[in-house]
């Protein structure tokens, strides 16, 4: 049996209908095209967008299941891909007055003439205690919520905030250095 031949012409009318309706009017059509209640939370704008996507799925299709599928483990990784740090890269960090110099090489991570599986067990060697080490390292920005621990002052033992990257009167936090990133190509 053949589908419905749908004019598009049609559904873009639909939606510019809906872009024209009242709140109330929007929630009784939610619950005609989805066949429950909407969510309370839900602007005006995003009901109608909502539904608008809803009708135009229905008639002209959804995602295919690669799609689905790829949408689906992208969701279920909870968060952006993990930062790869290419051989050669040499990350230095002062701790307590000590200055540490970690070289990535291709079969781990060089700190003192050993090879490390991890930034963290790097870390750990240098504090002593457990430390996410791209954290320790600064790897992860300001507006990534990282904080750092200060090593030294009153607050010693606490977190505080990075500085904002970018403003002149921005200031690391108490005991934490800049963070020296330097590039050397691959020996």
């Amino acid at each position: 049996m053949r589908q419905p031949v749908t004019d598009p012409a049609a559904i873009a009318a639909e939606i510019d209908r809906i872009r024209s309706l009242g709140m109330d009017a929007l929630r009784r059509r939610w619950r005609a095209v989805f066949g429950r209640k909407p969510p309370a939370a839900l602007s005006k704008h995003l009901l109608g967008r909502m539904i608008a996507c809803r009708i135009q799925e229905q008639a002209f299709g959804g995602l295919d299941r690669a799609s689905l599928t790829f949408l689906d483990s992208l969701a279920r990784q909870g968060g952006p891909p993990r930062r790869q740090l290419k051989p050669g890269t040499v990350l230095v960090r002062d701790y307590q007055g000590q200055r540490h110099t970690v070289t990535v090489a291709r079969e781990g991570l060089d700190w003192q003439g050993t090879i490390y599986p991890s930034l963290s067990a790097i870390a750990r060697a240098i504090t002593g205690t457990a430390w996410s080490g791209p954290r320790f390292f600064a790897l992860q920005g300001a507006g990534d919520g990282a904080k750092r621990k200060s090593t030294a002052g009153p607050n010693h033992g606490r977190h505080q905030r990075t500085a904002a990257a970018g403003r002149k009167d921005a200031q690391p936090a108490t005991g934490s250095p800049p963070l020296h990133l330097e590039t050397a190509p691959p020996a």
